[in-house]
């Protein structure tokens, strides 16, 4: 009874969905209650869906205008197990809502579309030159600010030993065209060690700052580093 309590919570939690243009979203509704889908950085515009003639045997979609937010219900008679339909944003872009009916409470989805916050990404950018704006993303990392439109990873691998050096990534900032890096610089050895911006970053990097490039033995430090967002696998 308590692992079958446990799953039902579980499958009760909100739900967190990223989703491009045109691109199929997966979800379980509830059976009994409402499910609210909202929109992150969006509203709902228009809803479209195949309407089965018979109320008994519908679910109904209402859109709620102030927050730009759908909620639907499933009546008890419903025979399906699954409902389906197209949802239009007021940005313009189109999903395909493909839920599993489920018994559980009233639960809501979140769906995220990452080239909305690209676009903002790029709006921070251009508010200045590209490299201007590379010293604001430093900044902004140094005071551990969130900038918007950029994605923040904090990272989670171990350091790594570069000769008497032990560096390690703390956290990833992501924009449209530029890419922040916060790294861990520690040294390792038994003498002073001062830390050049060309030693730390590629020749491409459009703005470095290191805290305290002067490291005693068992010193450390903090650097950060700018350059072109090149994707993910950057």
């Amino acid at each position: 009874m308590l692992l079958a309590l446990g799953a039902a919570s579980a499958e009760a939690a909100d739900q967190f969905r990223q989703a491009a243009d045109g691109s199929s979203i997966e979800c379980a509704v509830s059976a009994r209650e409402l499910t609210r889908f909202a929109l992150i950085d969006d509203q709902f515009a228009s809803v479209s869906k195949i309407s089965s003639g018979t109320p008994y045997n519908d679910f109904a979609v209402t859109n709620e205008p102030l927050r730009g937010d759908i909620y639907v219900s499933v009546p008890e008679t419903f025979a399906a197990r699954a409902i389906s339909f197209f949802a239009t944003t007021r940005k313009g872009y189109v999903y395909k809502l493909a839920c599993k009916i489920e018994p559980i409470p009233a639960v809501q989805v979140f769906i995220a579309n990452p080239a909305i916050a690209r676009g903002k990404a790029a709006d921070w950018e251009r508010e200045t030159p590209l490299s201007t704006s590379a010293v604001r993303l430093i900044q902004a990392m140094a005071n551990d600010r969130t900038v918007d439109g950029f994605e923040v990873r904090q990272a989670a691998n171990p350091p790594a030993r570069v000769g008497d050096l032990e560096v390690q990534l703390i956290a990833d900032y992501r924009g449209a065209e530029l890419a922040g890096k916060v790294i861990r610089i520690a040294n390792r050895g038994a003498t002073q060690v001062t830390l050049a911006e060309r030693d730390i970053a590629p020749a491409d990097t459009l703005a470095v700052t290191i805290v305290n490039p002067v490291l005693g033995p068992g010193g450390s430090t903090t650097a950060f580093i700018v350059g072109a967002n090149g994707g993910p696998e950057q």
